[in-house]
């Protein structure tokens, strides 16, 4: 059952589709909403948890600025994930070796590829507008330590929260899902840009309510050159997704029987900003932890390693703008988790998963996360429930 709370005493509206928020993703929430170029209302999706000045599971719509700590350092973050013609019968019995050879096909955690060659052929549209992009931005390029480092990262995971999964749907059918963003080359953007909207408010003397909602105004060269910049990282990760769907495809093909793709992959960006209409005005949209669920799109909610996650379909509702979670949500922090519980725990509740089993990822413990089912049954009004998955193989960095 959808449950949804307003906070009123904000510049304008807060609407939260959980009654489950800590004090302070509330607190970073009343101070979005006190910026004065939101757009009606802020939304919070029914994960919203604190993030790094905006709340993590945020739609943010402003008007003639945008503040790039709420897009955050992952920009393009998202999911995507492909269903395969082969079912849960044809699988082997221990699945130790499929999860091998997609880990020794897809570099994770700080790893990436030894060249950029296998990678080139798809990109060059990005290696383009990338030397575009360091043409107009020179300040980019002194924070590159590694020039072709980004090159060489196109088709690799990443750490933290990122996975690669096979899963199994309600009727037993094999789908592959991976979770992952900009990489390297993305944080080292939004760091860029988060710093000078910070110096250019000290400059103007503009009062924040927090220093991270620093802001650019359109107009400006700041505003089109981020604007620039972020288009670029959103388009790179969404590619960086697709590249490391083909390895993971060729990993599967040397240890599982023959199969062909039976549906086009759902790719869907979960940190970024976009360009839309919403209650009649030309706005850009900002969501940090939510997906575009516009009406009949579809989209991916995962839940963490060893619960369900679910492909949606979007029913346009204009109160979220057209937005949905993006997982489960964080309930507790990687250091308080790595407190709470031991590796005993991570194997309990990750049993039947093919996945890692050690202290290096106890951090991402089902147990650290909200129950996907109650975020789902949250957004009813949101999206309708397409397929149900349970992962089989879960690659973490």
């Amino acid at each position: 059952m959808t449950i949804k709370q307003t906070i009123a005493h904000t510049t304008v509206p807060v609407h939260v589709w959980t009654d489950d928020v800590e004090h302070e993703a509330l607190r970073q929430l009343e101070n979005v909403a006190r910026l004065p170029f939101v757009h009606r209302h802020v939304a919070a999706m029914p994960d919203v948890h604190a993030g790094i000045g905006a709340t993590i599971g945020s739609v943010i719509p402003t008007r003639g600025a945008i503040v790039p700590a709420a897009v955050g350092v992952d920009i393009g973050c998202g999911m995507i994930a492909t269903r395969l013609s082969l079912d849960a019968s044809m699988l082997p019995d221990s699945l130790g070796a499929v999860r091998g050879a997609i880990e020794d096909r897809v570099p994770v955690g700080f790893d990436m590829h030894e060249t950029d060659a296998i990678r080139k052929h798809g990109v060059k549209r990005l290696y383009d507008r990338f030397d575009s992009l360091l043409g107009r931005v020179p300040a980019l390029a002194k924070v590159l330590r590694q020039p072709d480092r980004w090159q060489r990262q196109m088709g690799t995971l990443g750490g933290g929260n990122h996975f690669i999964e096979l899963c199994l749907d309600e009727a037993d059918r094999v789908w592959v899902m991976l979770h992952s963003g900009s990489r390297g080359i993305g944080n080292q953007i939004g760091r860029h840009f988060i710093a000078l909207a910070r110096e250019e408010m000290l400059a103007l003397d503009v009062r924040l309510p927090h220093r991270d909602l620093a802001y650019f105004t359109e107009g400006t060269r700041s505003f089109e050159l981020y604007v620039e910049a972020v288009s670029w990282a959103q388009d790179y990760a969404a590619e960086n997704r697709v590249q490391m769907l083909e390895l993971v495809l060729e990993a599967l093909r040397a240890t599982l029987p023959p199969f062909t793709v039976v549906d086009h992959a759902v790719n869907c960006h979960h940190n970024y900003v976009a360009r839309e209409r919403h209650y009649g005005e030309d706005v850009l949209v900002t969501r940090k932890g939510a997906i575009r669920a516009g009406l009949g799109e579809l989209g991916i909610v995962p839940g963490s390693m060893g619960a369900r996650s679910y492909i949606v379909r979007g029913k346009g509702s204009a109160e979220s703008f057209c937005s949905c979670a993006h997982g489960a949500g964080r309930r507790m922090s990687r250091s308080a988790a790595k407190r709470a519980f031991t590796e005993d725990d991570l194997a309990r509740q990750t049993e039947g998963v093919e996945c890692r089993k050690d202290a290096g990822v106890i951090d991402e413990i089902p147990g650290a996360y909200k129950d996907i089912d109650t975020v789902m049954a949250n957004q009813e009004d949101l999206v309708e429930i397409v397929h149900t998955l349970k992962q089989v193989v879960c690659v973490k960095g």
